[in-house]
């Protein structure tokens, strides 16, 4: 059964960067949405959404596009860095963060939104700059709407499957996920193999949304 260990260590190394990404990717993008007013917000909000509701298979054929060799980025990369996003695992990542993007924008949006805005002015009266205020104030009282869009963002992140075959493939110890181990199993007549990949998901991911909801309550709608 090593190969379902080496899948899972994998996931996680995947979900991690994904989830460590989103932190910093989805939260500006909440906060901004949040507190910022202008032409277009809520089209923009609609748009950082699409990877919510697209199906898996559309935005893997986008990644493709984008950072293929001959996508308009990844062509660029290739040609002057010697990068190669596909059929890596730096390419699972960028898959899984985009699909979990909006589970931590929206989660941080909400967050930040239910933040009194007096105690924020009251701040900047007393010379707080706006990154003092932003770490002292703002996101300490969000921060558990943060973390449970976070937590369930890196759950999103260990079951992608679709954007992840698409762009980073099934290479056994590179590239195949937790997800992908499954499918790949299910299709040789694994069952054993399958079986147990589906418990070691399925707990993670129960426990990640057990802490989650703790953590967001009924204030978290991703």
């Amino acid at each position: 059964m090593e190969p379902a260990w080496i899948a899972l260590a994998l996931s996680l190394k995947v979900a991690g960067w994904a989830t460590a990404l989103n932190l910093v990717l989805g939260v500006g993008a909440g906060y901004a949405l949040a507190r910022w007013r202008f032409p277009g917000r809520e089209l923009l909000d609609a748009l950082l959404t699409l990877p919510m509701v697209l199906p898996p298979t559309v935005l893997g054929y986008y990644l493709l596009v984008v950072i293929g060799k001959r996508g308009w980025l990844g062509a660029w990369l290739w040609e002057h860095l010697g990068i190669n996003l596909i059929f890596t695992w730096q390419g699972a990542v960028i898959a899984a963060t985009i699909v979990a993007f909006p589970l931590v924008m929206k989660s941080a949006r909400a967050a930040f939104e239910g933040v009194d805005p007096q105690l924020e002015r009251a701040a900047r009266v007393l010379g707080l700059g706006e990154w003092a205020l932003f770490f002292r104030i703002t996101l300490p009282m969000a921060w558990r709407g943060v973390m449970a869009g976070v937590l369930l963002a890196f759950a999103r992140a260990l079951g992608e499957f679709g954007a992840t075959l698409m762009v980073a493939g099934s290479i056994p110890g590179k590239t195949q996920t937790l997800s992908v181990a499954v499918y790949e199993a299910v299709q040789a007549g694994q069952d054993d193999t399958a079986n147990l990949l589906v418990l070691i998901t399925s707990l993670t991911c129960v426990a990640v949304l057990l802490i989650a909801g703790r953590l967001g309550g009924a204030r978290v709608h991703p």
